[in-house]
């Protein structure tokens, strides 16, 4: 009897064993936000673009260079059309600052100003500029699993902590579960009404990782309208400088 129990013991540790390695601790919505948003951004980033600005009479087409180091400093440079090349946005930690080369001033963006138009696009300042941190203003909750684009999602709701310095109240995340890109967003404001949706597409090993190079934002009450930005080259994880985010730079940069 007791060879028995010692046998029957030691077959359900075996079997607890299989079980717990054949289930591994599942990621919180939490944790699946935070490699989401690494794996977009990076500890630093370079990319060419072209931003594309569809409405119903008319498209307008702008190329742009970017890079971003961590969640504190970012820079916008436009290089093309002639009329707006050399055109800048910079971030650094919460200042904000749009340099207009042909006027040759220097504008500081105001946190007021975070949900206007980027260059006339459906883009905020916030989306190309700012990139309110949505690991550490906003609580997580998964909602549900879906499929987009083919792409297996969790459906995560973020929302935005008391006082936290952003423009959504609320940013409903799908997010895929093979690469943790954002594939798409819905940008919810403090009516609980839809703004904005963002959706990616086309995704490709870009710069040693996977990135989505086609991006879409629609306004929910201009669904005939849209922009795209469409990414061509990128680079992640190289050694930048703070000094280079800088409004010196930002006047000194050309194509």
């Amino acid at each position: 009897m007791r060879l028995w129990i010692m046998i029957k013991s030691l077959l359900t540790g075996i079997l607890l064993t299989v079980s717990l390695s054949a289930y591994p601790h599942a990621e919180t919505a939490s944790e699946i936000v935070d490699k989401s948003d690494k794996q977009m951004r990076g500890d630093s980033s370079y990319s060419v673009a072209t931003m594309k600005i569809i409405r119903p009479d008319w498209t307008r087409t702008m190329s742009m260079k970017s890079w971003t180091k961590g969640q504190q400093l970012s820079l916008v440079l436009v290089t093309a059309p002639a009329k707006d090349k050399g055109s800048a946005s910079l971030k650094r930690q919460k200042e904000m600052w749009s340099w207009i080369p042909s006027i040759e001033r220097v504008i500081k963006i105001a946190p007021s100003m975070l949900s206007q138009s980027w260059m006339g696009s459906d883009f905020t300042n916030d989306d190309l500029i700012n990139q309110s941190s949505i690991v550490v203003d906003y609580e997580h909750k998964l909602i549900k699993e879906e499929l987009f684009d083919n792409d297996n999602t969790w459906v995560i709701d973020a929302i935005a902590k008391p006082d936290a310095p952003v423009v959504w109240s609320k940013v409903r995340l799908w997010i895929s579960k093979q690469t943790y890109l954002q594939r798409k967003v819905e940008f919810i404001d403090e009516f609980d009404e839809l703004v904005n949706t963002m959706e990616t597409f086309d995704v490709q090993q870009m710069g040693g990782r996977n990135i989505a190079t086609r991006m879409t934002m629609t306004p929910a009450d201009k669904p005939d309208q849209r922009t795209e930005l469409i990414t061509h080259e990128a680079q992640f994880n190289f050694e930048i400088g703070d000094d280079f985010f800088s409004q010196s730079q930002m006047k000194a940069l050309r194509d």
